[in-house]
């Protein structure tokens, strides 16, 4: 434990360093983050430097090399997701910097992207046969899937990488959501006595460090390179330890805003009504009048309460 708590310790430094270093540069770049015209609340963000996922998730891949070092084959797999979930998300960043617009990769690039990474994460688990799911409240009860895991594990990074990058909206809410899960998660962990638990807590300490400068008003942007590197994580953290099912029970925050989104439009090509004032549904809040301080710490609340009810239960 003592080693996990220096980790963690350790990632929240090295995540800190790198932000002071890398925001002037970003500001000298000009990398800054184009803000959509209908998001009216949102002018005042325009040009904040983004893609300070960078900082976080390489302070992640280090202090996670440094402490598991390169023997553990989960360990490396989820470094090496996470790793090229942030590559995809600064090629989407990237685009957006150097067109001077807010649209980077095509939705179906992007799709491609992800489907290729979760494969490889599917095909793994299937040949290391870690094809057991836990099955959340109900004691040590697992289900092996066995070649099923294959579609399963494909369908929740997409899902999963795709939602946590919807709920990146608003000054700390998605790193201070995932920041919850992570917590909750690495007690799963612990309880589980995982490898991959030391993992989700130095995550916890590099999102920390990263807050300081993102909560509200934010010096600097995750972008996608920070929201789908993350998705990657969690995806990589849940899957490999059999604990999938968990991901719509921790992460519920994260469901409600990609279910928001689909059912938003859907109703809306349907009826051309919607039932959010916008979507995803942290922006309706921030048009009911919730400042964005407030959406974040009830995101991060909902989200640390799903996982104590998860753990009570373990």
């Amino acid at each position: 434990m003592k080693i996990i708590l220096l980790s963690a310790l350790g990632a929240f430094a090295a995540s800190a360093l790198l932000l002071l270093l890398i925001l002037p540069l970003l500001k000298k770049l000009k990398a800054g983050q184009y803000i959509l015209g209908y998001v009216k609340e949102h002018k005042s963000k325009s040009g904040t430097p983004t893609m300070g996922g960078l900082a976080f998730v390489t302070a992640i891949i280090i202090t996670g090399l440094c402490t598991c070092g390169i023997s553990d084959g989960k360990v490396n797999l989820t470094l090496a997701v996470t790793a090229g979930f942030t590559i995809v998300g600064f090629l989407d960043d990237f685009l957006k910097i150097y067109r001077k617009e807010n649209e980077g990769l095509k939705p179906y690039q992007k799709i491609l992207f992800q489907f290729a990474i979760a494969t490889v994460a599917a095909v793994y688990c299937y040949i290391n046969h870690i094809t057991s799911v836990s099955i959340p409240f109900a004691g040590n009860l697992k289900i092996d899937l066995d070649w099923g895991i294959i579609p399963l594990v494909i369908f929740i990074f997409i899902a999963t990488v795709n939602c946590v990058n919807l709920t990146d909206g608003l000054d700390g809410l998605a790193g201070g959501t995932s920041i919850a899960y992570l917590m909750i998660f690495g007690v799963i962990l612990l309880a589980q006595e995982s490898d991959l638990a030391s993992l989700s807590f130095i995550a916890v300490g590099a999102l920390s460090a990263f807050l300081i400068f993102n909560t509200n008003k934010a010096s600097i942007f995750m972008g996608d390179t920070g929201s789908l590197a993350l998705g990657g994580l969690i995806s990589c953290l849940s899957v490999l330890s059999g604990n999938s099912l968990y991901i719509p029970i921790v992460g519920i925050m994260f469901v409600v805003s990609g279910i928001s989104v689909i059912v938003q439009v859907i109703y809306y090509k349907r009826t051309r009504k919607r039932i959010f004032l916008m979507a995803p549904f942290h922006h309706h809040l921030q048009m009911k009048g919730f400042t964005e301080s407030k959406i974040a710490y009830a995101y991060f609340i909902i989200t640390a309460l799903a996982g104590i009810i998860c753990l009570l239960f373990l």
